[in-house]
């Protein structure tokens, strides 16, 4: 295994709670669930980053004419299908998304669970992807695809805390700008988790 896989394992275990032992809950993670009605829908998205020098993660754009979240910024991922846990469905979902092999992905961990207001319960699935894969955007799910440094996205300082109305409450979210990608809503709070449960290790020495 390579020296930022390790890393990221340990700062991850320091997190999370080792293998085998119970997960600490934490009282500031971020979640829609009361936003929600119904049982939340299973759905795992893949948080993969690259390994160089200065890390980054890949996330896409979606297409502007999907019904769901057009435009917006995205991890690959999607619904979990019958038979499928978290981490093989989020292998899936990078496969079928941007061409990204599952024998690519070094995978450390499931990280908690987001529930969002439109009805899906996510599970992150951190992992660990050689730099410069050649990736082939799906037209019809990824317009594009971009690598954000790892540095920014773990910093809470450089994003935004906005807030809106929505159905019938105030609803707090984050937001971070970066070249011409606006990242915010549902990927932004996943971010932001895996922040707060990965603040207190040392990452990227400078």
């Amino acid at each position: 295994m390579t020296d930022l896989f390790s890393r990221l394992q340990r700062i991850f275990d320091d997190g999370h709670g080792d293998i085998g032992q119970p997960r600490v809950a934490s009282p500031d993670l971020l979640t829609d669930a009361r936003f929600a009605s119904g049982t939340p829908q299973p759905a795992a998205v893949l948080i993969a980053v690259t390994n160089r020098p200065q890390p980054g993660v890949i996330l896409t754009r979606r297409p502007k004419d999907m019904r769901d979240h057009p435009g917006q910024v995205a991890f690959p991922g999607g619904k979990i299908d019958t038979g499928e846990d978290a981490v093989t469905a989020a292998l899936r979902e990078a496969r079928e998304e941007l061409a990204m092999e599952t024998h690519h992905v070094d995978i450390i961990g499931a990280t908690d669970r987001y529930v969002t207001g439109t009805g899906f319960e996510i599970t992150p699935v951190l992992g660990v992807v050689p730099p410069d894969l050649p990736l082939v955007p799906n037209p019809g799910e990824v317009e594009s695809w971009f690598e954000v440094p790892l540095a920014l996205l773990l910093d809470e300082q450089n994003y935004e805390r906005r807030e809106t109305f929505w159905r019938g409450a105030n609803r707090q979210y984050f937001e971070l700008h970066y070249d011409s990608y606006r990242i915010w809503g549902v990927t932004a709070a996943i971010i932001i988790n895996l922040t707060r449960r990965m603040r207190l290790t040392e990452l990227i020495d400078g």
